[in-house]
C-alpha cells in the first residue's frame, strides 16, 4: 500500500499550457511521478477534453490564446460534469490581484513560475489529497460520507467483531423541503447530523461511528448492546428538535400541507425519524452489502409506524 506521497492509479492530470516546451516538461515530471497526463494547448481545447473525460486535476497556465485560465476555470466550475475537478493555476506573475482572481474563479491553488519541481509535485499531491478527503466526507454535514461508511462497515465484517449497524431516515422530509425550501431543508439536515452524532457519542462513547449517506439518510455503527439505548436517545432528542424546525403556526398545528409524490395535496405530520438496526447478535455477515440490506429492511419496517420509531433484527440468519 502506498502512502500519501504516491498517486492512486486512477489519478489523472490535464495539463493546459500553450508553451510546448513547458508542457512537455510538466508531462515528463508528472508521468514520472505516476500520474496519467493529457495535454491541451489552450482553454477551449482543455474544456473539450475535460467534458469528454473529467480528470482528477487540471494544471493550467493563466495566460493562453483563445481562452485564458480564469475563464476556463469559471466554465469548468459552471458545468455539472466538471464542477468538482481540482484546479491549480500557473502564472509568470506573482501579483496578489492575479492570485485573488484565480481563487475567485474557482482555482484550488496557485503556483508562480518558475517553480521547483518538488514544490509542484507537493502542491499536486496536496490538492488531490484534499479532494479525496472531501469525497469521503459529506459537504453538508461534515460527517463521513459513502466511501468511509463502506470502508467502516467492511472493516468490522472482515474482523468478525460484534457490531450493530443503525440506518436512520427522516420521515416526511420531502414535504418539509417542499414547504420551506432547500435552505431550510439543508439546515434541518445539518441539525439532524449534529444531533445524531452528539446523541450516539453521549451514549456509546467517542469510538462510535456516525456517517451521512446523503439526503436524509444517516448511519451509526456501535456495539450490539448499545444500539437500542442509542436509538432511544436519538429519538428523544429528535422529537424535541423537530417542532423547532417549523414556523410556530405549523408546529402548533402539528402538520403542514404539501403535495405527495402523486401530486395530490395532503397533510403531513411533523418530521420524525425511523431507525433500522442490523446486529451480529443474531447473525453473521460476509459482506457489507448484507448488513446494509438487513438494516434497510428494518428501517422500512420502522417507517410503517407513525412517529419516530426503531426496529431491531431479531430473526437470525
Amino acid at each position: 500500500m502506498g502512502g500519501d506521497s504516491e498517486p492512486r492509479p486512477s489519478e489523472s492530470v490535464l495539463v493546459v499550457e500553450d508553451d510546448r516546451f513547458i508542457a512537455r516538461l510538466l508531462q515528463v515530471e508528472l508521468s514520472g511521478a505516476g500520474y496519467e497526463v493529457r495535454l491541451a494547448s489552450d482553454g477551449v481545447e482543455a474544456l473539450n477534453a475535460a467534458f469528454e473525460r473529467c480528470p482528477d486535476l487540471v494544471l493550467a497556465d493563466v495566460m493562453m490564446p483563445n481562452m485564458d485560465g480564469f475563464e476556463m476555470t469559471r466554465r469548468l466550475r459552471e458545468d455539472p460534469r466538471t464542477e468538482g475537478v481540482s484546479i491549480i493555476m500557473l502564472t509568470a506573475r506573482g501579483l496578489a490581484a492575479d492570485k485573488l482572481e484565480g481563487l475567485t474563479a474557482g482555482a484550488d491553488d496557485y503556483i508562480v513560475k518558475p517553480f521547483d519541481n518538488e514544490e509542484l509535485l507537493a502542491r499536486v499531491r496536496g490538492v488531490l489529497r484534499r479532494a479525496a478527503y472531501m469525497r469521503a466526507v459529506s459537504p453538508l454535514t461534515g460527517l463521513p460520507g459513502n466511501v468511509r461508511i463502506e470502508d467502516e462497515i467492511q472493516a468490522r465484517v472482515s474482523a468478525r467483531e460484534p457490531f450493530a449497524l443503525m440506518y436512520l431516515d427522516l420521515d416526511n422530509f420531502k414535504a418539509f423541503s417542499d414547504r420551506y425550501g432547500f435552505v431550510r431543508g439543508d439546515e434541518a439536515l445539518r441539525s439532524t447530523g449534529r444531533l445524531i452524532r452528539d446523541a450516539a457519542k453521549a451514549i456509546a462513547g467517542p469510538t462510535t461511528f456516525v456517517g451521512h449517506i446523503g439526503g436524509d439518510d444517516f448511519v451509526v455503527i456501535t456495539t450490539p448492546e448499545l444500539a437500542v439505548p442509542v436509538a432511544e436517545e436519538i429519538i428523544r432528542r429528535f422529537d424535541a428538535l423537530s417542532p423547532t424546525l417549523y414556523d410556530p403556526a405549523d408546529a402548533q398545528r402539528g402538520a403542514i400541507e404539501s403535495e405527495d409524490r402523486q401530486g395530490a395535496r395532503r397533510r403531513f405530520p411533523l418530521l420524525s425519524i425511523s431507525i433500522g438496526i442490523a446486529t451480529t447478535r443474531v447473525r453473521t455477515f460476509d459482506h457489507r452489502a448484507e448488513v446494509v440490506q438487513v438494516a434497510t429492511e428494518l428501517k422500512n419496517y420502522a417507517k410503517r409506524t407513525a412517529g419516530s420509531s426503531y426496529a431491531v433484527d431479531r430473526r437470525g440468519a
